[in-house]
């Protein structure tokens, strides 16, 4: 049976305006700390997929953002991550959004950017939450389906929240789709740098 408040409803949920474009691109990497990280699922796999998107971002001069939550309580940000930051690209935070911290909200909009490439830990609650606030906030967001996770039984809570954030009007990206959308074609100069990231991805 039909349910036409429903349809309408979801028609009318505000869509990106485009496909990614590196010029407009920020990564935005939440909360890969040495106390969480390795109770994720599938964690060595993630942290290579978000391996090479700061490796992509870094070729691309596109503009990185690396959170910390309570990292008294979570620890520091993790290998290889860690390694590839300047100081400038963290931010620290106690809130779940990110975007609840008016300089976050600030150092997003200084880089003049509006599409936020969405990658980190956990899928369910500060990816989910971040991702809704850079919304609400007028960005348009792609959360990386492959980049984000959860500990390993909150598998199902993962899948809600993908699916949360894809009716909200993100949209939900593969890390090789990612690097292809921000190399934009094989006539490109870093063409082979995005070709040999997609090639070492698990």
């Amino acid at each position: 049976m039909d349910h036409p408040a429903a349809a309408r409803a979801f028609s009318s949920v505000k869509a990106p305006s485009q496909r990614l474009e590196r010029d407009r691109s920020l990564l935005a990497v939440i909360d890969l700390q040495a106390k969480l990280t390795p109770q994720i699922a599938d964690a060595d796999a993630l942290l290579e997929r978000v391996r090479a998107l700061v490796a992509a971002a870094r070729r691309l001069d596109i503009p990185i953002i690396a959170t910390e939550h309570c990292a008294e309580r979570l620890g520091p940000l993790v290998d290889p991550v860690d390694t590839m930051l300047a100081p400038h690209e963290r931010f620290a935070k106690t809130r779940f959004a990110a975007t609840d911290h008016a300089p976050f909200a600030s150092m997003v909009a200084r880089t003049a950017r509006t599409q936020v490439v969405v990658a980190g830990v956990e899928a369910h609650v500060c990816v989910m939450q971040t991702s809704l606030g850079l919304l609400a906030s007028g960005y348009d967001v792609y959360v990386v389906g492959d980049a984000v996770g959860s500990r390993a039984p909150r598998q199902a809570d993962r899948e809600y929240a993908l699916s949360r954030m894809a009716r909200a009007g993100c949209s939900i990206a593969g890390t090789e789709t990612v690097l292809f959308e921000w190399a934009g074609g094989g006539h490109d100069p870093a063409f082979r740098d995005m070709l040999a990231l997609v090639k070492a991805l698990p």
